[in-house]
């Protein structure tokens, strides 16, 4: 089917949550250039971001900012606008919309609403540094942006630590030597792999070990461009005995409490928290 007659065919009214290109604005899909021109209204996280790529392609499509700051305000406009037969585009500013995005609710309400909505798959910074890290990839953990506060970092580390899957986070440039240096303390000596600027001209992939790669950005300072960080799972262990989690549990009972011993060795072991804290509790009552 040519341009011309992909271009005839009306869209029906609903919600298209359309991919749009992380870099390189050749990777967009005919799908995707067909709904954004023939569109009622394109939602944007911003408008003048949009802008560029419609310029590009040669699009002309009315658009409205939709983000964090307004999409309360913007929510039941959209409603409407679909309750009366309009198509309309939901677009971030690169990439999928909805991953580390605005757009989750409106999604859903538009779903409870029972309108149509569909989605326009194409390029994802998560999808894409996966492939390229040469890492595991039949498993793994989206874990998106984490804390700027590194008291705060450091828990949801802990929290992540046992996961048996491929640990994929998005990461700003000035925190990344900082985060690398956490994941290290937190998971070890895991492999990883830090990609930037994907399908960019000056697309980069830095793979080797947590501890190298922290010591890397912390003397090359902060990198530019989108970061995504890929970090390899934990290594298979043997089972843990019952001595050897009695000996964790006592050890941790000694220094905090028994809800922080649980969450310590639980987070350490893997083990379900429910008999962790079970035994925790035996332990804690025999020493009475």
């Amino acid at each position: 089917m040519s341009k011309a007659d992909r271009s005839l065919k009306p869209l029906a009214p609903g919600l298209y949550v359309t991919a749009t290109p992380i870099g390189n604005a050749s990777d967009i899909s005919l799908r995707a250039l067909d709904v954004l021109r023939g569109a009622d209204l394109v939602l944007c996280e911003d408008t003048r971001v949009t802008a560029k790529l419609f310029a590009i392609h040669g699009l002309d499509t009315k658009m409205a900012p939709y983000h964090d700051h307004n999409a309360a305000e913007m929510r039941p406009k959209v409603l409407r606008r679909l309750e009366a037969g309009e198509r309309i585009a939901l677009v971030s500013d690169a990439g999928t919309p909805l991953i580390s995005d605005p757009g989750y609710k409106l999604v859903r309400e538009a779903v409870d609403a029972g309108h149509h909505v569909t989605t326009l798959p194409g390029a994802s910074s998560v999808m894409a540094a996966l492939t390229l890290a040469a890492l595991p990839t039949d498993r793994f953990f989206f874990a998106g942006f984490l804390s700027a506060k590194q008291e705060a970092r450091k828990k949801e580390l802990a929290d992540l630590a046992a996961i048996p899957a491929t640990l994929v986070f998005l990461e700003s440039a000035n925190r990344l030597a900082a985060s690398l240096a956490d994941m290290s303390a937190s998971f070890g000596s895991r492999e990883a792999a830090v990609a930037r600027e994907l399908t960019k001209r000056f697309e980069e992939v830095r793979r080797g070990s947590l501890k190298d790669l922290a010591a890397q950005y912390e003397e090359a300072g902060a990198p530019k461009g989108e970061i995504v960080v890929v970090v390899g799972p934990p290594a298979a262990r043997a089972p843990l005995c019952a001595h050897e989690v009695d000996a964790m549990l006592e050890n941790a009972l000694k220094r905090t409490s028994l809800k922080d011993a649980v969450a310590e060795v639980t987070t350490m072991t893997g083990l379900p928290r429910r008999d962790v804290y079970a035994r925790a509790l035996a332990l804690s009552e025999s020493g009475e």
